[in-house]
């Protein structure tokens, strides 16, 4: 039948799972381990403070580069990581300051929670804009396109993700305003472990979140 849609291919909730994983994985490794580690492996090198922290920047710029291209789709998220990151190299180049970087990182994290509460009444709210990665991971470019069907014809839905991208606008930016604190007051080379470690406890806190409310409320793909 020429009429007939496209439908998604089926995938089993070990093959989503396993997709999913893969995903995290790769985040991880891009936004925390490649820059925490190169940090701390050129501190121990004795290379200055200021070229440690700039370097992770640099390294981490292919990398965003290279999944844009491989997904063939600009990633909003990594378009405004390589904001963040151009514009704090710049900076840091004004002032010479490692304690600079440091700040800048952080309240530039404060301008993504802004950012993400400035999209909640918008026709793409963050979380929507967020879940395209996650679920095309899990289900493909098909799939997406049905579970995302939902915006235009249920009010619950667009209310869901509205309240999950209010959580995650407000977290952000609390955490941001934390961590700016920390920059100021912790010795330069604490600051990169701690801040991380921090992040790490309150990502941990919006995944789990995130998790329960979208299980509870039916928006799994």
């Amino acid at each position: 039948m020429n009429d007939q849609q496209t439908i998604a291919p089926q995938r089993t909730t070990q093959e989503k799972n396993a997709a999913l994983r893969r995903h995290i994985i790769g985040q991880v490794v891009l936004e925390f381990a490649l820059p925490l580690g190169s940090y701390y492996g050129m501190r121990a090198a004795g290379v200055n403070p200021w070229v440690a922290l700039v370097a992770p920047a640099v390294l981490t710029v292919p990398f965003l580069a290279y999944r844009a291209i491989r997904q063939r789709r600009i990633d909003i998220l990594a378009l405004f990581t390589l904001g963040i990151l151009t514009l704090g190299t710049v900076m840091s180049l004004a002032t010479g300051d490692p304690r600079t970087l440091l700040v800048r990182d952080n309240w530039l994290g404060g301008a993504l929670g802004l950012w993400v509460l400035g999209t909640l009444f918008t026709q793409q709210p963050f979380v929507r804009t967020m879940a395209r990665t996650v679920v095309t991971v899990k289900i493909g470019e098909v799939g997406h396109r049905e579970w995302d069907a939902r915006w235009d014809n249920d009010s619950r839905f667009r209310n869901q993700l509205r309240v999950l991208t209010a959580v995650w606008g407000l977290t952000l930016a609390l955490d941001a305003l934390v961590r700016v604190a920390l920059a100021y007051s912790l010795p330069v080379d604490s600051v990169p472990l701690v801040s991380t470690l921090q992040w790490l406890v309150v990502l941990a806190g919006l995944i789990t979140f995130q998790y329960v409310y979208v299980t509870r409320h039916g928006l799994k793909a």
